[in-house]
């Protein structure tokens, strides 16, 4: 009791100089036959004391600075703060925790600081949800053993491999190539430790996923699966791209897209549902956007441009151009009158444009098929003369008359009145529409653009009547009904006592009367 006494006031001293005291040096005759080992009591903890009363084995001295050099590690992980857990990086932005493989050369003789040093260098210490790195060494059809420089060898289950389905594990490693897997568990009912790939792989791509969504980026990846309503992505996870967002136009059939490698945009990201959205149809507009300005700035007004129909509708026909598509309306597409655009054009069919107009802010393209073609009208002025006998169809007909095309885009009106030799009452009696008819141009409007035709003219009746009309005229000039009277004949008289037989012999003269 003595000795216990002694030892209780020198006790803070040690505390607050780490320095041993006179008093403590008393206590070496308790320990008697250790009592060369006190040098070494110095960098234990406070509690010597109590150590002192206890057996030679437990109170060894080397043992205590080792327990508390090794323990030095863990109080830290034990004390993380919640703000210090959100600054750290995430699990899959920091490098997979691997064993040492070699701690260098160990001198014999090592001081404490030294050998805690070693201690630090060969431990390996790691958690459930970590990503440890390793090598396979086995592979087998339902899980694949690796090393990770543990006790015992890690399992990865063959569902854990990968995100595809019904994967076979040597179509996704090979024995002897590294790898990375994150710890499900550090002991399963049968003791083992339990790995995934696809998990670490999992973590890995979504950092960054991540990255690449709130950059505006694009991943890219290969088509694994088709399911209901789109497609499944490998971009290290699985990534959904539905089926309205896979191309520009919708696609119905997306069993070709298998084993395609697509890049596509991320548009929704939920890591807590384990969620992943792609659009690629969104990419491919961004990229044609560019395609488009660079296209846009290319063309101008007046251009000649080779395209084909893309689609046709009631106001007129699409026309891709290798780079957008303009519009033909139904006024442009033919010099004639058009009813509906699928009488002049078909989707597919190559033709030759003309640009009329582009707005670059609209991104819109105003183009004209016929003004590609020489102008129908000009053409006929050109070639045809007044009183040419041409080949027409009947095209309408109207209550003062009827159209006749005489040529691609022309039509000349025959008035009622020249449609028959004969009083026409209506048109319609005469004429119907598509009968072939034989006109006579009797006048040209080029400036109203506008062409006179005559049925009656140009029949053969016509032409006879014409020239027996002329046949007969007199060939002395008519008498004038009205006359002044300095122009007036004079009128044969006679004299009032003349005998009846010389008034009939003058008559006679004159060849009137009998002869």
């Amino acid at each position: 009791m003595a000795d216990d006494t002694a030892t209780e006031p020198t006790q803070p001293e040690a505390e607050g100089t780490g320095i041993p005291t006179t008093p403590k040096e008393e206590v070496a005759p308790v320990t008697s036959e250790t009592a060369p080992a006190a040098p070494v009591a110095e960098a234990s903890t406070p509690d010597a004391a109590e150590a002192a009363e206890a057996t030679e084995p437990v109170a060894t001295p080397e043992e205590v600075p080792e327990v508390e050099t090794a323990a030095v590690p863990e109080p830290t992980a034990v004390e993380e703060t919640e703000e210090d857990k959100e600054s750290r990086p995430s699990v899959g932005d920091r490098p997979a925790i691997t064993a040492p493989r070699d701690i260098g050369d160990v001198a014999d003789d090592l001081s404490a600081e030294d050998f805690a040093a070693v201690i630090e260098r060969t431990v390996f210490e790691f958690k459930e949800g970590d990503i440890v790195g390793g090598t396979v060494v086995r592979v087998d059809p339902d899980e694949v053993l690796v090393d990770i420089g543990y006790k015992a060898e890690g399992v990865i289950p063959s569902h854990e491999l990968s995100i595809r389905n019904n994967v076979n594990p040597d179509e996704v490693v090979k024995e002897g190539e590294p790898i990375e897997a994150l710890v499900l568990q550090m002991e399963d009912d049968q003791g083992r430790l339990v790995l995934s790939k696809k998990r670490a792989q999992y973590e890995r791509a979504w950092g960054r996923i991540e990255n690449v969504m709130n950059a505006g980026g694009t991943v890219s990846g290969p088509v694994i699966e088709v399911v209901k309503g789109g497609l499944i992505v490998d971009i290290g996870l699985r990534g959904f791209l539905p089926a309205s967002l896979v191309d520009l136009r919708r696609v119905r059939d997306l069993a070709p897209f298998i084993g395609e490698t697509i890049e596509a945009k991320v548009i929704e990201l939920d890591k807590n549902r384990n969620n992943v959205v792609l659009s690629r149809r969104a990419h491919l507009e961004e990229a044609q956007a560019e395609q488009r300005q660079a296209f846009l700035s290319d063309l101008e007004p007046g251009d000649v441009r080779d395209g084909v129909v893309s689609s046709v509708v009631n106001f007129g026909a699409f026309v891709d151009l290798g780079g957008m598509d303009g519009l033909v309306h139904v006024s442009e597409l033919s010099w004639q009158h058009v009813s509906h655009p699928s009488e002049i054009v078909t989707v597919g069919d190559k033709v030759q444009v003309r640009v009329l107009e582009v707005d670059r802010d609209r991104e819109r393209i105003s183009l004209s098929i016929r003004q590609t073609r020489e102008d129908p009208w000009e053409e006929f002025i050109r070639d045809t003369d007044l009183g040419a006998i041409l080949d027409g169809e009947v095209t309408k007909t109207v209550p003062f008359g009827a159209f006749i095309a005489v040529g691609e885009g022309v039509e000349g009106l025959v008035h009622v009145s020249e449609i028959a030799l004969h009083h026409v009452e209506s048109p319609e009696l005469e004429l119907s529409i598509g009968q072939q008819v034989r006109v006579k141009v009797t006048e040209i409007d080029a400036d109203r653009r506008r062409v006179s035709l005559s049925i009656k003219q140009a029949l053969p009746e016509w032409e006879e009547r014409s020239t027996f009309s002329q046949r007969r005229q007199p060939s002395r000039p008519r008498r004038r009904e009205f006359q002044r009277e300095d122009e007036a004949t004079e009128v044969p008289t006679f004299a009032a006592d003349a005998s009846l037989e010389a008034i009939l012999e003058e008559l006679k003269e004159r060849g009137i009367g009998r002869k």
